[in-house]
């Protein structure tokens, strides 16, 4: 059976062996869907029925006022997200890899507890954190200042709070464990030269934590530009739905399963994916290359 296979052990094809199931996976499971999809853009899908339409579909992108509603409040999640599930994490990572903070184990276990918590579950509990009737956690809390209950998911401004509080809640435990592994890597020594040198927590964690864990906070970045341009479940479920008020929660991914699945327009939905693709590779290699990650491949 070995000299059957001896081909196997020769060094010049080992490698390509190895390399094999990525290869397959990345042609089945991305390359070929990809072509699938940029072929389905220019057709009109119907049952029974397939047509070619050119550039229809994407014309009809230009003017539709639904699908500028989806990307703006995609960029914008997106914006509000990275603002606030990059430096904090970040924060908080630095205090739990101290060795002064007490009690490490609960806050790591604390924080990292609803990351394992389904988005179903999540999101089932933000939406009655967030009722309407006076009941609920939100309006209870003005009650308590004396102010009246709010339809905090028919608002724009408080809706959308919710989702980004909603991801937040969510993600800082597992942006923090990120950082952490990457901390583990700075040797203690330096921090504790710069304390022999006077430096304060601020410039230790400035001067030393920041540029050292630069590689794992691109790594966040990059994961958290595509989960927020890629987030749909969370929308879904805050508002029970797909159709939220005046459309507070859509976004590009809720677009497309409006038009594809609920609606039946594949040829059209299949457009709306692309642009998403575009987008996300446009805003990723646009922020590899501002971190320097892309311009030193490059030289």
């Amino acid at each position: 059976m070995r000299k059957r296979f001896a081909f196997l052990y020769d060094q010049k094809v080992a490698p390509y062996v190895f390399v094999l199931p990525f290869i397959l996976t990345f042609l089945i499971f991305f390359l070929y869907p990809v072509l699938s999809t940029i072929q389905m853009s220019f057709q009109e899908i119907l049952p029974g029925m397939i047509s070619n339409v050119g550039f229809k579909n994407y014309q009809r992108l230009l003017g539709d006022r639904i699908f500028r509603t989806a990307i703006t409040n995609s960029v914008l999640y997106t914006f509000w997200t990275l603002a606030l599930l990059i430096p904090f994490p970040l924060v908080l990572a630095c205090m739990l890899n101290s060795r002064s903070m007490m009690g490490r184990g609960f806050f790591k276990a604390s924080l990292f507890l609803p990351v394992v918590t389904s988005v179903v579950v999540a999101g089932t509990i933000f939406r009655l954190m967030f009722g309407e009737v006076e009941g609920s956690l939100m309006n209870s809390l003005r009650a308590l200042l004396g102010l009246s209950p709010i339809k905090w998911l028919k608002v724009r401004q408080t809706g959308f709070a919710a989702m980004v509080l909603m991801a937040c809640w969510r993600w800082t435990g597992v942006n923090m464990l990120y950082y952490l592994s990457g901390l583990k890597g700075i040797p203690p020594e330096m921090y504790e030269s710069a304390d022999i040198d006077g430096a304060n927590v601020w410039q230790k964690f400035w001067l030393i934590s920041v540029p050292l864990v630069k590689p794992t906070i691109i790594y966040v970045l990059t994961i958290s530009i595509y989960g927020g341009l890629a987030m749909f479940t969370e929308s879904y479920m805050l508002w029970a739905g797909n159709s939220s008020p005046k459309n507070i929660g859509l976004t590009i991914v809720g677009y497309l399963y409006r038009q594809g699945w609920e609606q039946n327009r594949m040829g059209y939905a299949s457009a709306v994916g692309l642009v998403l693709l575009a987008v996300a590779m446009l805003i990723n290699l646009g922020q590899l290359r501002l971190t320097g990650v892309l311009g030193k491949e490059l030289d």
